[in-house]
């Protein structure tokens, strides 16, 4: 370990490991970030995809890999949820150190045209009318499309039935052809279908409004004060990275989230770019643990 720290850092290729297949947004930001990186690093940044178990698998992995600095984890907010499991071999905050916040990602809530409502005070009216008799469609039990409807239910007191598909493909052609009557979806997989009104937006998911959805309010601004399930991206290294890795890391990756054109392509994917550095993130990890942790419990959701 000393002679590899005694060498300038990188002196070699850093590995990302992504827990989800290639083409989906935490995939594609973590592709157009690495490529970034290699750039600024001097040093090749591969992705490697481990999907597979919500991407515990891929966490795993990254949580018994080398300290060296060589490998991270290019995560999700699902990190930031082991109670959604019966049995993790790792402990997120244990063997695992944030290094960089990397991007947000809201989701918007969207709802069949052929429903009568187009705000969510007009949602949740209708469904106090009517418990139990709309659907909404989730990527699976446990997704954050379903925690971030859990936390909306929990909040409203409303009833509604949840519709698992499995994957947010499925669950997007379960609302449009009117199995489900509403969900959450990631902008960019959504709006295609909001143009041909296919699906009407009524809320974004975040505290402030989505760069590719202005006109779209937030759920706090359409009435449910306090409301906040954003997705996030972010990369940890295993427990014990040197230090010095760490920080070169992490600010190589705060100087290429300034970078107009990695800008440009994660907004692509409605994913927009973060700030702060390890601190930061530390603290905001430690907060979304038991944040979701909650609304696990009160949505009843078993452990996986």
């Amino acid at each position: 370990m000393a002679a590899a720290l005694a060498q300038p850092y990188p002196a070699r290729a850093v590995r990302l490991v992504v827990g989800f297949a290639a083409g989906g947004a935490t995939d594609l930001s973590a592709r157009f970030i690495a490529q970034k990186l290699s750039e600024t690093l001097g040093q090749p940044v591969v992705v490697e995809n481990r999907p597979g178990a919500a991407s515990t698998l891929a966490s795993e992995m990254v949580a018994r890999s080398a300290p060296d600095g060589y490998t991270m984890l290019h995560a999700n907010a699902t990190v930031a949820m082991p109670s959604l499991f019966a049995k993790l071999s790792f402990d997120v905050r244990k063997d695992l150190v944030p290094v960089s916040l990397v991007g947000y990602g809201p989701l918007v809530i969207v709802v069949h045209p052929s429903l009568p409502v187009k705000t969510v005070k007009e949602l949740v009216a209708l469904a106090r009318r009517k418990p139990g008799m709309l659907n909404y469609g989730t990527a699976g039990v446990g997704s954050f499309t379903h925690l971030a409807m859990a936390l909306l239910v929990s909040m409203t007191n409303i009833d509604m039935v949840h519709v698992p598909y499995k994957g947010s493909s499925q669950a997007a052609v379960g609302l449009i052809t009117g199995d489900a009557q509403l969900m959450f979806s990631a902008p960019a997989a959504a709006m295609p279908q909001m143009k041909e009104g296919r699906l009407r937006a009524l809320a974004v998911s975040g505290t402030t409004r989505s760069a590719g959805l202005p006109e779209v309010p937030t759920l706090a601004e359409a009435g449910l004060a306090g409301y906040d399930a954003t997705s996030w991206y972010g990369f940890l290294a295993p427990s014990g990275t040197p230090r010095a890795a760490i920080s070169k890391l992490g600010e190589e990756t705060a100087k290429a989230l300034t970078a107009t054109d990695l800008k440009e392509r994660l907004l692509s994917q409605s994913v927009e770019p973060a700030r702060g550095g390890v601190e930061e993130f530390t603290g905001f990890l430690d907060s979304e643990i038991l944040k979701w942790a909650k609304v696990i419990k009160a949505a009843g959701i078993p452990p996986q």
